[in-house]
């Protein structure tokens, strides 16, 4: 089956799924919702290759990636809205997000990387919002000076700038928000060009959080297992990501909720910890379900009555061993292999087009 049909079916559930989830995630910067209809982060990240090969590859020696991934992330109800598969890993993020723009709502404030300060990208967005970091390769170009304040031990800089030469698209007005600290810097652009309307502090703590789309990648990727492929084909490696998002999207709803019942905020719920405990009390009360079932049938003339699945010993789980753990010492970093750097796309091997890869 063609990935568009997962596509399809995964943007069902979501549609579904949002009528049951609240507004969550993301508390420190609330406001934004009386002011945007939605504030989505977006970001790309290529899958992991894979390494049960198809006899077409056979004697290709580069390490091979089965595609990428473009998500819009909604930062308050912490679901990715929209993941859009390519089987062509090599193929340009920033392309793929314009081609993107058209199926999100006017009004969202978009949230992104450097990547996305570019010029002809934000003379896209006729209808959105763009809060994102400085690329030093483009020209920028001040106006006039809107404020500068010395705050919590640093200093907070707003300026009314035009970004860009015209050479590839118009120069484009927009707000430089710079903040200088000690042991920080952090240089944003955004299109928001009334101060009230987003202010500055609000700008860069929303930057902060367009890490929890990265924390997505990870989750995918190392919690649910998706830098393991069982299909080997552009066409089954998306199936696998789609029934991947659609098992991270309901467990986000499910930690919102239980986050709620228990007076904390989901982002103090660890998905490591998390998912796999919901995954097994799911396993056990479906197992008791069937059993009682089975139970009744091999008894039609007595009238059973159905215990209370909460109180079975699998479906307890103490509150404090699903807690966030701050890190202790340094982030360990995930191995990297020199020899992905000569990776190549399925899209782009000899022959693809006759097994439907391209």
């Amino acid at each position: 089956m063609r990935p568009q049909f997962f596509q399809a079916l995964y943007e069902a559930f979501i549609a579904q799924l949002m009528a049951d989830v609240r507004p969550l995630y993301a508390a420190a910067v609330s406001g934004l919702r009386e002011r945007f209809p939605e504030v989505w982060v977006l970001d790309g990240s290529r899958l992991d290759q894979v390494a049960h090969r198809l006899k077409l590859t056979w004697d290709v020696r580069s390490p091979l990636l089965p595609g990428c991934l473009l998500v819009l992330y909604d930062l308050f109800r912490g679901l990715p809205r929209q993941i859009a598969f390519c089987a062509d890993a090599a193929r340009s993020e920033l392309r793929r997000a314009q081609e993107l723009l058209a199926q999100i709502p006017p009004g969202t404030l978009l949230v992104a990387d450097r990547l996305y300060a570019s010029v002809v990208f934000i003379a896209a967005l006729s209808q959105h919002q763009l809060v994102c970091r400085l690329n030093r390769q483009v020209k920028v170009q001040q106006v006039k000076v809107l404020r500068r304040v010395q705050r919590g031990g640093g200093t907070l800089t707003e300026r009314l700038v035009v970004v860009g030469s015209g050479q590839t698209a118009p120069p484009q007005r927009m707000r430089h928000i710079r903040w200088r600290a000690r042991r920080e810097a952090l240089d944003l652009l955004t299109t928001v060009l009334e101060p009230t309307w987003l202010r500055a502090e609000e700008a860069l703590a929303c930057y902060r959080l367009r890490w929890q789309v990265e924390r997505l990648f990870f989750d995918l990727k190392e919690v649910l297992d998706l830098h393991h492929f069982y299909l080997a084909s552009p066409r089954g490696v998306a199936q696998q990501v789609y029934a991947a998002a659609v098992v991270y999207a309901a467990m986000r709803a499910a930690q919102a909720r239980l986050a709620e019942m228990h007076g904390l905020t989901p982002e103090q719920l660890s998905p490591a910890k998390l998912f796999p405990r919901v995954a097994r009390v799911s396993i056990a009360i479906v197992d008791a379900e069937l059993t009682f079932a089975a139970t009744q049938r091999a008894n039609p003339e007595v009238v059973l009555t159905k215990p209370d699945w909460a109180e079975l010993p699998p479906t307890q789980v103490a509150l404090a061993t699903l807690l966030i753990e701050r890190r202790r010492g340094k982030r360990r970093k995930r191995r990297y292999c020199a020899g992905r750097r000569q990776w190549k796309s399925f899209t782009h091997l000899p022959g693809a087009r006759k097994f439907g890869l391209s």
